[in-house]
């Protein structure tokens, strides 16, 4: 069993970036659909981003479409969000989580597909 833990989160000014890693153990992150999503303060929590199990295709929100990239390390035991622009209400606590195996681009938003998740870093961005 994969776990996961989350790291990179900060204060940033509107139009700026952060960098969000999400670090694999126990297992390799092969195998695994990843997602990121994010809650804010009185909000549920919603879908960022997707990176499919083969890493060939990536599926985002469209909030955050052309302003995040989703990747993973080339040891696939890590996974990143690269946050470009940030805007104030990009504010939240973003998580990863993993799928045991493939979803579509569809299913992928859903998180209670997700069986594991890491605990969250925080993302502030002030206006």
């Amino acid at each position: 069993q994969v776990q996961l833990v989350e790291s990179g989160g900060g204060l940033v000014q509107a139009g700026g970036s952060l960098k969000l890693t999400c670090s694999a153990s126990g297992r390799t992150l092969g195998g695994y659909t990843m997602g990121w999503f994010r809650q804010a303060p009185g909000k549920e929590r919603e879908f960022v981003a997707a990176l499919s199990r083969s890493g060939e295709n990536t599926y985002y929100a469209d909030s955050v479409k052309d302003r995040f990239t989703v990747s993973r390390g080339d040891s696939w035991k890590t996974l990143y969000l690269q946050m470009n622009n940030l805007k104030s209400e990009d504010t939240a606590v973003y998580y990863c989580a993993a799928i045991d195996g493939s979803c579509s681009q569809y299913a992928c938003r859903d998180r209670h597909l997700y069986r594991h998740w890491g605990q969250g870093t925080q993302a502030t961005v002030s206006s």
